[in-house]
């Protein structure tokens, strides 16, 4: 994924999809599938980063960044609970990408 094909995203797309690579992560953990777990969780992390990156997303750096460090901690210690947990606040941190989850 490229930064400038990243950044063309609105904010709730962009949470959205990393939104996604956790609920993959979420479905390779309940299969007993830790590798599968792992990749979507790097693709996260990747994804979270250009996230990071991206100007239009600085009133929430702090929350983005907070977000990451928990899924540094999930990332060692892996929890199907935590990672749902993860999943659910990300997407608060936006109207939009809440409203399309629940």
């Amino acid at each position: 994924m490229t930064t400038e094909k990243w950044f063309a995203y609105p904010c709730f797309q962009q949470l959205l999809m990393i939104a996604n690579e956790l609920n993959r992560a979420q479905n390779a953990l309940e299969k007993g599938e830790p590798d599968n777990a792992i990749h979507a969780w790097e693709r996260a992390f990747e994804l979270t980063d250009l996230t990071v990156e991206d100007k239009k997303n600085q009133r929430m750096l702090k929350e983005l960044l907070r977000f990451r460090e928990m899924m540094g901690e999930n990332f060692i210690f892996p929890d199907a609970v935590v990672n749902r947990a993860l999943m659910r606040e990300l997407v608060r941190l936006d109207p939009a990408a809440y409203r399309a989850i629940c």
